[in-house]
Parts: C-alpha cells; structure tokens; sequence
C-alpha cells in the first residue's frame, strides 16, 4: 500500500531573480598535455551524496548534499507550490514566472524540502519493511496484536475457511486456515484476508453502535472500504465507509476512526466544532490521530 499524506507548502511572495553568473570555462587540453591528465574521477562529496529522483522528474537541483530531481508543472495558480509525496518532489508553478525564479524558490526551501523528503523516504523503508511474505508461519498485527497464520489442511472451520485460537503459553494466536500444506502464497494471503475482512465488518457494526447513541446520530449503512487514500468516510444519508485494514490497528485508533466519521454526520466539514464533536466521545483523539499517521500498516 502506498503511503498515502502528502506534505504542501506554498510560497506567496516569489523571491527577485538573482543576476545570472556566467561560469568561467575551463582550458581545454591540448594534444600534448592530454596525455599527461589523470582520469576524471568525482569528488568525494558527489560520491557521498544522496539522491531523490521524482519518476516523472524532468528538473534537478544539488540542496546542500543531495541531488533533487523533481517533477515540474505550470498551471493556473498564483503561487508556487510544492507536494512531496512517496514519489518525490513536485513543484508547480504560475505560467508567467521565470524558471530561475522556481529554482530560486526550491533553493530556499530546501531545508524543508530535505526534512520532509528525508521523512518520507524512511517511513517508505518502513513500510516495504513490514510487507508480509505470505507462506505458513508468517505473522501480521491484528487490533494491534501480532497473529501467526499456520496451515491447517484437515479442517474446513465450519465452511469460513478459518479459526483464530486463543494465547496459549504467552505466545501469539495462530490464525488456522483451511488450506493445502502446498497452497500459494496468494491462495494465503487472499484467505487471511477473507477472514480479516469478516473481523472488521463484525468490530466496526459493534463500534458504530457503541459511539452513535453517545454522538446523538443514527448510521444506516456500512461499506467496507479498500481505497488508497481514506480511511474512513461518511455521507449524509448515514452511509459510512470505512478501510478494513484498520483492524492492523488497536482497538484505541479504530475507535477514534469510527467516531471521526460518525462525528461527520452532525458536522461535515473539519471546523472546530467537528473537533470539539470528536474530543467528546474519544478524549485523547489528537494522539490516536499521529499513531494512525504515522504507525506503518503492513504492506500486502
């Protein structure tokens, strides 16, 4: 899964171009000392360097120690803007300001710029870190508790393929499920997450009943959700829509999931009074809020 929060910054007052410098040339060897030059090699400080390379980069600028490859657009704004996000940098632009202008620009965020590519970076090492290798024995959080996924060919678990034992010996639950001792890796993966599927629909109907009476509102319809970007979502009409991959959380962050989108039924924007309608069912939001951020979810 790809991360999936962006980080935006606008400048509003571009800096004045600074005078164009024209670099001096260098002497270029002649027949009889060519032979006499060692070969090129780079200085210490490119070989030290460090690289953030947009795939779509099509500009490139040296910020302190690193190389910053970014993805460059114009369009109809007033400003310029930068996104850093799992690919990288992107800048944009107002049609009508000069190129030297936005490099100008970059140079002089670029401690932020660095801090914020340097962050995202890691938290992607983090996530491919956590991808799960899907064989008999691996193992994956459930409500915040590691759950080892063991084959179990000789039973079919009552027609739902599998069985989550209870903690036996201080150990981890082992989650049974009815495959082949020579079933796929995506035979695994698709069964474990069947049964994880039936988890969240069961934890988010008995969540959702608990937090609506206590928020004054009445949900009609849940869908379980499998989108890039949201965890959550709640409609007007009292459909709400929520990620099942939440339950690699503890039960503390899917509450707070749960009563930010009901809390949207009484108020649908994120004003202080929708804030306020959150911090009176779930006290100690703004924590579980950075753990959901910024907690690395399995990558599948």
């Amino acid at each position: 899964m790809r991360a999936l929060l962006q980080f935006t910054l606008d400048l509003f007052d571009p800096p004045e171009p600074a005078p164009a410098r024209t670099p001096q040339q260098p002497e270029a060897p002649t027949a009889d000392n060519a032979r006499q030059q060692p070969p090129a090699t780079p200085p210490a400080d490119v070989l030290s360097r460090v690289s953030f390379i947009h795939p779509r980069a099509s500009r490139e600028v040296v910020l302190g120690n690193a190389r910053v490859a970014y993805e460059f657009t114009r369009g109809k704004r007033r400003t310029i803007g930068f996104v850093i996000g799992a690919e990288g940098l992107s800048v944009r632009a107002p049609r009508w300001v000069a190129l030297r202008d936005v490099d100008a620009a970059v140079v002089e965020k670029s401690s932020w710029i660095l801090r914020k590519l340097s962050e995202t970076q890691q938290r992607q090492d983090r996530l491919e870190a956590t991808r799960i290798d899907w064989r008999d024995g691996v193992s994956f959080p459930f409500l915040g508790q590691q759950v080892t996924v063991r084959l179990d060919p000789h039973h079919a678990f009552d027609g739902i393929g599998a069985v989550l034992d209870a903690v036996a010996d201080d150990g981890p639950p082992t989650l049974r499920l009815a495959l082949a001792n020579n079933a796929t890796p995506a035979q695994i993966r698709d069964a474990a997450q069947a049964w994880l599927m039936r988890q969240a629909k069961r934890i988010f109907v008995e969540r959702l009943d608990h937090f609506a009476p206590r928020l004054g509102v009445r949900w009609k319809k849940l869908s379980l959700s499998n989108a890039s970007t949201r965890w959550g979502s709640a409609s007007g009409d009292g459909s709400i829509r929520l990620h099942w991959r939440l339950v690699h959380f503890r039960m503390s962050v899917v509450d707070y999931v749960v009563a930010h989108e009901l809390s949207h039924l009484r108020v649908m924007d994120h004003s202080p009074r929708f804030w306020e309608t959150v911090e009176s069912v779930v006290p100690d939001y703004e924590l579980l809020r950075r753990q959901l951020k910024d907690e690395a979810v399995p990558r599948w």
